[in-house]
């Protein structure tokens, strides 16, 4: 079967498997197996041994459970809490405080994960509750924490960022100084959105709601201190990956060390404390390895059948100019996007797109940041975006995927500004690391 028809086929199946309701993980899994099983018969399955064993037993996705239980340790004892009051004092009685604090910190917590799914479930488990129960609109609250949350693969250290540099042969920490001046636009833009709709609609946000507002001089003395000690924990994991004392994975045991201790500290440890943060990262965990083992099927199946070939056959026969066929190329990451996750769009993009563009005469790097900020944006585009259902895993139950749709379209709009910004303008990406690194 010729791949173009292929691709229409798979395409078409997960739109009606989608719409009729079916789980993510295994729409993705059972199209991919069906359709293979058609085209190449019994051969199909022999895809499945690898692709457990790339998910099983890959160290890196060890990961998601670790900063999940991290998070949720944070959560139940009562220091994400801390976190958010700590920051809100600091920031004072500015329209939309809170969600400001939330981007401040979740993308803090999306670095020190690395990975956006882990990012954005660990980020919702510490920032949703806190929002809510001061009365934030529903949709400012679940945008923030996928603005925030995702936000980490641009913030240093990024696991795709390693992948793409390690996958085209280009220095990891050249990409890290180059993401800083685009992460930082990113945030600017973030926050004087919410201050600008939260000054226009109060109502989203409204002020003085939560216990800070109450409090005494001591308690808020306490509390400052609380947050601090939380936040200095998330820079000790980040400095012990930028220090290369430890791996992202390895930083999440020392994470969950950290929680308990902290536990100690603030005299807010229970024993139940592991039972129902390991019970709900649990659930959550299994939300998270359930779709990307059905995404790695899916993109396996679709690898073996000549996706690469087909891409790279269509974008030398367009004759565009030379930035014609670098947005072409964003344009395809966009669309993959909406199939598969952030591992498999560098892995199967970087090699391929790379030597083009670099004959082309662009710089690899800048090619590098376009790229993560295109899967950024790509993967939480409604309306199959795969964060879509990572938020929708931690989401109250009564949250439905439209208001989901609508909670983010304003963060990825800010964000796609920033990647077009940043495709005109290749020397606000390489200015830094040129200084530092020549």
């Amino acid at each position: 079967m010729e791949i173009e028809l292929l691709t229409g086929i798979l395409l078409l199946c997960i739109l009606i498997s989608f719409a009729i309701g079916t789980p993510v993980g295994l729409a993705l899994g059972g199209i991919a197996m069906i359709v293979g099983y058609a085209t190449w018969g019994e051969g199909i399955f022999s895809i499945l041994p690898s692709s457990f064993e790339s998910i099983l037993f890959s160290f890196i996705l060890l990961a998601i459970p670790l900063y999940i239980y991290m998070g949720q340790l944070l959560t139940r004892s009562g220091i994400g809490d801390a976190m958010f009051n700590a920051s809100q004092i600091i920031i004072g009685r500015v329209p939309g405080s809170l969600a400001i604090s939330v981007v401040g910190v979740c993308s803090m917590i999306g670095a020190m994960v690395g990975i956006i799914g882990a990012g954005i479930m660990t980020s919702g488990s510490i920032a949703l509750k806190p929002m809510l129960e001061r009365g934030y609109d529903r949709r400012l609250a679940l945008g923030v924490i996928m603005a925030g949350g995702g936000l980490g693969i641009l913030i240093p250290p990024s696991v795709p960022m390693i992948m793409f540099a390690a996958s085209t042969q280009n220095s990891v920490g050249k990409m890290f100084i180059a993401a800083l001046v685009p992460a930082t636009i990113t945030i600017f833009m973030l926050v004087t959105y919410i201050v600008i709709s939260c000054k226009i609609n109060p109502k989203k946000a409204p002020m003085g709601t939560g216990i800070e507002a109450t409090m005494s001089p001591q308690e808020k003395f306490r509390t400052l201190r609380d947050g601090l000690m939380s936040v200095l924990l998330i820079v000790l994991v980040l400095g012990s990956i930028i220090s290369g004392i430890a791996t992202p994975t390895e930083s999440g045991a020392i994470g969950i060390v950290g929680a308990v201790l902290l536990a100690f500290f603030f005299k807010r440890f229970r024993w139940g404390l592991f039972k129902s943060a390991g019970l709900e990262t649990a659930m959550l965990v299994s939300v998270a390895m359930w779709i990307i083992l059905g995404a790695t099927l899916f993109s396996n199946f679709h690898l073996m059948m000549g996706i690469q070939d087909m891409i790279a056959g269509f974008t030398e026969d367009l004759g565009l100019p030379p930035l014609g066929v670098v947005i072409m190329m964003q344009l395809v990451m966009l669309l993959l996007g909406f199939i598969i996750d952030e591992f498999i769009i560098v892995l199967m993009c970087a090699p391929l797109f790379t030597p083009i563009v670099v004959d082309l005469g662009f710089d690899p790097i800048w090619f590098g940041i376009l790229m993560i900020l295109n899967i950024e944006i790509a993967v939480q585009t409604p309306p199959y975006g795969f964060a879509l259902f990572y938020l929708k895993g931690i989401a109250p139950p009564d949250v439905t995927m439209l208001d989901i749709y609508k909670s983010v379209t304003p963060f990825i709009l800010i964000k796609l500004a920033v990647l077009i910004f940043c495709l005109l303008f290749p020397d606000a990406v390489m200015w830094l690391p040129n200084k530092i690194m020549g």
